[in-house]
């Protein structure tokens, strides 16, 4: 795992997305189309502002995204659909887009899903982490048996209130208390990983990613088993971890219960 810490969530999001964009350039180069994975949430905003102004053709990219709650409608302010609607396709004309809407029936919109996904790699999953130090909607402990692409899953109290700290909900009762969730077996099967992590709520998760070891309670220390992980950082959540603006490398980890 390469940790690059930045000074501010825009240079974060400057340097996430130039890495995001070269991935998705390379896959077009050598195979005439990419595809990507995208998280959500006030994390990515100004990598999503960023990597939208990429010159890509963006026709020949495909997009996927992590997670929905359960019976959100995507005209709902909190809804990832509304949110990667709004933030990333409605500017980039022509990019396929692949929607988790978890309105209808959640069990065969899962399967068309997987079919997809089935079809050929993804190239680039931006993930993010959260401050209970999930992956996608995989809070502590995370399952890692599910072999499926997405699952529905219980939102613990933290992630609950992280949603309510960032502003999509009024109480912490209109917190839904389900979603269905990419699994972690899934998001370690993309190509590349890029997680775009700033601000100060993220501080504890960072430090906990990188100190502990690799464990269904830490879920983002999963990403230490992947090969081509950038976690991006700035001065903000970098400082529980005591980290300096630089570029680290942390060594390739194994996790038995993924084998």
């Amino acid at each position: 795992m390469k940790i690059v810490v930045t000074k501010t969530a825009q240079d974060l999001g400057a340097a996430a997305a130039a890495e995001i964009a070269e991935l998705l350039k390379k896959a077009i180069a050598e195979k005439g189309s990419a595809r990507v994975i995208l998280s959500t949430g006030a994390s990515q905003f100004t990598t999503l502002e960023a990597l939208v102004k990429y010159d890509l053709d963006w026709s020949k990219v495909e997009m996927f995204h992590l997670d929905e709650y359960v019976g959100m409608a995507e005209t709902h302010p909190a809804s990832f659909v509304g949110y990667l609607k709004e933030r990333f396709v409605a500017k980039v004309p022509g990019v396929k887009a692949n929607f988790v809407d978890a309105t209808g029936d959640i069990d065969e919109m899962i399967a068309n899903l997987e079919k997809l996904l089935n079809e050929k790699p993804v190239d680039v999953g931006v993930i993010g982490i959260g401050e209970n130090g999930h992956i996608a909607f995989n809070d502590p402990p995370a399952d890692l048996a599910c072999e499926r692409a997405y699952k529905v899953v219980d939102l613990d109290e933290r992630c609950r209130r992280q949603q309510l700290g960032e502003g999509w909900f009024p109480t912490l009762a209109d917190v839904p208390t389900q979603a269905v969730s990419m699994t972690v077996r899934q998001i370690l099967k993309c190509e590349n990983i890029v997680s775009a992590v700033p601000y100060a709520v993220k501080a504890e998760a960072i430090k906990n990613t990188i100190n502990s070891e690799v464990s269904a309670y830490v879920p983002a220390t999963l990403l230490k088993t992947h090969p081509n992980v950038t976690v991006y950082v700035d001065a903000d959540s970098a400082k529980d971890a005591a980290l300096a603006e630089g570029t680290y490398e942390l060594p390739l980890c194994e996790c038995a219960e993924l084998k």
